[in-house]
């Protein structure tokens, strides 16, 4: 298992956009159960599944407008 965290940016508290919510909606589409907070969202991930979840979210918070994408790829124990 993985643990996948990210940051989409800009973000406004109170009304982060689809840039940020999309990207977390389409990882429950594919039942991956997203924590998303203030500072950043999270998931953990089978192996096998990581390059996906990633593309997914690049792709969507792009694709919404987003100026910025962090992601950061831990093992998780």
């Amino acid at each position: 298992m993985q643990r996948v965290e990210f940051t989409i940016e800009p973000f406004h508290e109170g009304d982060p956009g689809p840039h940020v919510t999309a990207p977390a909606e389409a990882l429950r589409d594919m039942d991956i159960d997203v924590q998303v907070g203030p500072f950043g969202s999270g998931c953990r991930v089978a192996d096998d599944r990581v390059s996906d979840v990633v593309a997914a979210i690049v792709r969507i918070a792009l694709d919404h407008g987003a100026s910025h994408v962090n992601v950061d790829i831990e093992t998780a124990s």
